[in-house]
């Protein structure tokens, strides 16, 4: 029997790991999972340790407020590979800690293996050294990392984005669907983000696009797609502390992104890889990320590649940048054109959103202009069978590995 610990701290990863665990069991029914994870892993057979989807966090203050859990989280999965030895260690997204449970081990002789990587190629390319050091066997969601990683002495597998998998299986909710038809107008969904800074970040601004288009176009319709109750009662409280004479008018569903993306003429979105599922609906929209002065001064220092989207970062021939360079801005004269304008920055962008939102209303041919390109990038990029080749790589690393021992 293989066993297999999980180390998962995202959402998003909680989803691409319950895929992945289905498709390792489909292979190889016995297969024990173990682990670090979230609620979907653990519908999907994974017994959890933890639910460390509850511990998600972004910013280098909140992670230390969770230190002496994140400490105690080590410490236990330390023990295990000690005393229960599993057949591999396979990480999903959340660096900071996985770094710490790779070194492990590695230092006890378990395979790593990292499935969806950080984004090492935006933001900190120096940490590749770790995982030269401590990963044995990357698997890549996107597919400009395997050369990227290549340069650096990594060995790559491209394997597609399991967010794909997912989108493919999902069914709409056609009764909701038809409620959205029967209602009228063009809608535009709101998508502030599935964390809550992310949603304390962008909503606000969100908020005032929504007022300043119905100001001019006073029959579109605007809905907020919460990623969860508490984010649906963050987000009506954020609206009542709005001076009422400047409070647009919303509707608020909770748990309907996929339907509202569906029904949406276009979209206004946190960044994130919600762009994909966007690019799988073939939906233009406008992304926005808000990040605080000193954040975004490092952004000219710290970030390789020429955009945040990832959608636009597909669309474009040269993805990273080469020195110094500016933060993106799709009002610039010079701007390259992608198929999502978006805006990274520390101050409000609603008059700026606002008015691409009024030009595609406006503007039937340039929305379908930007609704064709999507369809030519989902065609590219958009299939599914991520979950499948990871589980079928993951596998035959778990049976060289054996041989190896073994023989040994």
């Amino acid at each position: 029997m293989k066993k297999i610990f999980f180390s998962v701290g995202e959402p998003s990863g909680d989803l691409h790991g319950s895929n992945l665990i289905r498709e390792l069991r489909k292979r190889c029914p016995d297969l024990q999972a173990v682990g670090y994870g979230g609620p979907k892993m653990a519908a999907a057979g994974c017994e959890l340790h933890e639910d460390m989807t509850r511990l998600a966090v972004m910013a280098i203050w909140l992670a230390l407020r969770h230190l002496h859990q994140f400490l105690g989280l080590l410490w236990r999965a330390d023990r295990y590979f000690r005393d229960h030895r599993p057949d591999a260690v396979v990480m999903i997204d959340f660096p900071g800690f996985n770094w710490w449970i790779a070194r492990r081990a590695k230092a006890r002789g378990i395979p790593v293996i990292y499935y969806g990587t950080p984004q090492l190629w935006a933001w900190a390319s120096w940490r590749v050294r770790k995982m030269r050091r401590f990963v044995d066997h990357v698997i890549c969601k996107l597919p400009f990392e395997v050369p990227w990683y290549a340069e650096r002495g990594v060995t790559a597998r491209f394997v597609g984005h399991p967010y794909f998998d997912q989108l493919a299986a999902q069914t709409l909710d056609s009764a909701f669907l038809d409620e959205q038809r029967r209602a009228g107008g063009r809608m535009v969904a709101i998508l502030p983000g599935s964390r809550t800074q992310e949603v304390l970040g962008t909503l606000p601004s969100f908020l005032r696009v929504a007022a300043l288009v119905q100001r001019e176009l006073p029959e579109t319709r605007f809905a907020i797609a919460s990623y969860s109750p508490r984010h649906d009662a963050l987000a009506r409280k954020i609206l009542a502390a709005m001076p009422e004479s400047e409070r647009p008018r919303l509707e608020f569903h909770v748990e309907r992104t996929q339907e509202l993306m569906s029904s949406a003429v276009c979209c206004v979105a946190c960044s994130g890889s919600v762009s994909l599922e966007l690019m799988h609906h073939a939906k233009p929209t406008v992304i926005y990320y808000r990040v605080n002065r000193r954040g975004y001064l490092l952004q000219h220092v710290l970030r390789k590649c020429n955009f945040i989207t990832l959608v636009n970062l597909l669309a474009v021939a040269e993805p990273f940048r080469r020195g110094w360079a500016s933060v993106y801005d799709p009002d610039a004269a010079n701007a390259i054109d992608v198929p999502f304008p978006e805006y990274l920055a520390s101050a409000d962008k609603a008059p700026e959103i606002a008015a691409w939102i009024r030009r595609w209303l406006d503007d039937p041919q340039e929305l379908r202009r930007r609704e064709a390109w999507l369809i030519q990038l989902r065609d590219r990029f958009g299939h599914p069978g991520a979950s499948v080749a990871a589980a079928d790589y993951i596998l035959s690393v778990l049976r060289d590995d054996g041989g190896e021992r073994r023989a040994a």
